[in-house]
């Protein structure tokens, strides 16, 4: 998905993958077996890339200094559609049998109504959606204002950018949790305390809907930080952030209440969920030309993390789902000390300052080559370096580290 963006750009790459997963979602109202199943569940998965194109649409739309809350408040509230549905879904079932529908069939009917939603939400990403603030990619080539670039230098700027390697294993032990957390919660809380499956749901529930103030809170963090500090107080809030949400998970693991384990849970699920927020705020700086490749390494982070977190302490395993939990907090905390090796030579990293005379100019436009530079396909790549001049913090602005000067308050002159 991320060089599909790259490439055809984040409005056709979007509406195609959620109209070819469409007929998995109806397909849910017909099968009839755990095989069935099964498929319906795999191939209903690959949705989920749509974050990567909305991820990189927020990082096109939106300046540098909006882009955290940007990413937050878009991927949170899609998130959050998770801990809806938990909720809405038996209710819609529940109407439909009031109707007077069956029970074989209300459940049926109503896993019919997600599809025409979706179906409603590719047609209206086509009609109304815009991949860059001056245009379509498809006019914008036609009429020569952007390169049509290829897929080898996308994947080559991407996979050596040490960066993103490392935002993705970072991810997948904030995002890849959750969606762990979400699979695992219910069940954990109707076993180890005895409530009902609805009560259950309803705080399983909770977690995903706190993405509705938590991963936004977490962009728009990371941009006041910036705002403060630059990048290097982005990076240090991801770290101090995440590392929170271990601890509170590593807490959760040995709560031996059921009230201690809800405030827990829910303390856990804000620090998680910011933690993906700041991620965010810090990945659409990775690069420019690899920006839909990197968005995808970091969204296939958080999923690959979310599968072995799954396989390693809760699928068929040794420990017990609290002892589960408890493990999976050391990892989070293991996994998140490597943002402390992420370092942006024009701007600096968590312990060390930027490179004496480096620019962003000189970073960005690195990732194209002279001949390249002479037919002017970096131009956009120079537009973004200009308006992210803050990111060098308050001591940067106005010294010489960027060729061109942004006044800090007002808006960029590029977009």
């Amino acid at each position: 998905m991320g060089t599909a963006c790259d490439l055809v750009g984040p409005r056709l790459a979007s509406a195609s993958l959620i109209l070819i997963t469409t007929p998995a979602v109806y397909c849910s109202s017909l099968i009839d077996s755990a095989t069935g199943f099964l498929l319906v569940r795999f191939f209903t998965g690959f949705s989920l890339a749509t974050f990567v194109s909305t991820q990189f649409w927020m990082s096109s739309m939106f300046s540098p200094p909006k882009v955290g809350l940007a990413n937050g408040v878009a991927g949170g509230w899609g998130n959050m559609g998770g801990g809806a549905t938990q909720l809405i879904m038996p209710l819609v079932y529940e109407l439909i049998k009031k109707i007077g529908s069956t029970n074989f069939i209300a459940w049926r009917i109503a896993f019919f109504i997600p599809g025409v939603m979706q179906t409603c939400s590719a047609i209206a990403v086509l009609m109304f959606g815009q991949d860059m603030p001056d245009g379509n990619y498809n006019k914008l080539h036609k009429a020569g204002e952007k390169h049509k670039d290829n897929f080898s230098e996308v994947f080559k700027h991407a996979v050596t950018n040490y960066r993103g390697w490392i935002l993705a294993l970072t991810y997948g032990y904030c995002f890849g949790v959750e969606l762990t957390i979400d699979n695992i919660i219910a069940q954990y809380f109707y076993d180890r305390f005895g409530v009902n499956i609805s009560k259950a749901g309803t705080i399983a529930a909770s977690f995903g809907l706190a993405n509705i103030v938590s991963r936004p809170g977490g962009g728009l963090f990371s941009d006041y930080l910036s705002k403060l500090f630059g990048m290097r107080g982005r990076l240090w809030g991801l770290w101090v952030v995440q590392t929170l949400g271990g601890i509170f998970c590593v807490i959760l693991g040995r709560t031996n209440s059921l009230a201690g384990s809800i405030v827990v849970l829910l303390l856990f699920s804000l620090f998680c969920q910011a933690a993906c927020g700041l991620t965010f705020g810090v990945v659409p700086f990775v690069s420019r030309r690899s920006l839909g490749l990197i968005s995808g390494m970091g969204g296939g982070g958080g999923n690959v993390g979310a599968v072995l977190t799954q396989l390693i302490f809760f699928h068929n395993s040794k420990y017990s789902t609290e002892d589960g939990i408890f493990y999976m907090g050391i990892m989070i905390l293991v996994c998140t000390l490597p943002i402390a090796l992420i370092h942006f030579p024009q701007w600096g990293g968590m312990l060390c300052g930027p490179k004496p005379g480096y620019t962003p100019e000189d970073y960005y436009q690195s990732e194209w080559s002279h001949h390249e530079q002479q037919k002017g396909y970096h131009t956009a790549s120079l537009r973004f370096a200009e308006n992210s001049v803050r990111e060098g913090g308050r001591s940067a602005r106005g010294s010489g580290h960027s060729k061109h000067t942004v006044p800090v308050e007002t808006s960029p002159t590029d977009v």
